[in-house]
């Protein structure tokens, strides 16, 4: 797997960088295959995070994603990877990364990975009932 975002990913400006504010992806496609066998493992991959000056391009994300179909990887390695390339790609303030692997062998997989921004603080959250 590349240490390098793949130049697949692309970015537009934040268009409100002076306001935090969450962005949510879900795909529930992701397709990778084992490492060990070589049978396709699916996932639903759903990505949270709070941009700073940039935010990810959709339709390069989903290329991104796809990239993957044809890589064998462990579920730990894989979504790492994709934590790091984002992260180096957009420099966001927040970035959490869940993965949920669909079942092999009796076992289901679900892995989360997360980034702060040294120099961000959450602030208090508005929880409305």
């Amino acid at each position: 797997m590349s240490a390098q975002p793949p130049s697949l990913l692309k970015t537009f400006d934040n268009p409100n960088p002076e306001r935090d504010y969450t962005i949510h992806i879900d795909t529930p496609e992701f397709t990778c295959l084992c490492p060990v066998t070589g049978q396709p493992d699916f996932a639903d991959i759903q990505i949270e995070y709070i941009p700073d000056r940039l935010c990810v391009e959709l339709k390069s994300l989903k290329f991104y994603f796809w990239s993957y179909r044809e890589q064998g990887a462990y579920h730990e390695a894989v979504t790492n990877q994709m934590l790091n390339d984002l992260v180096e790609l957009l420099e966001p303030r927040y970035l959490r990364i869940n993965a949920d692997f669909n079942v092999r062998g009796g076992l289901y997989t679900g892995i989360t990975v997360e980034h702060r921004d040294p120099g961000w603080y959450d602030s208090d959250s508005v929880h409305l009932p």
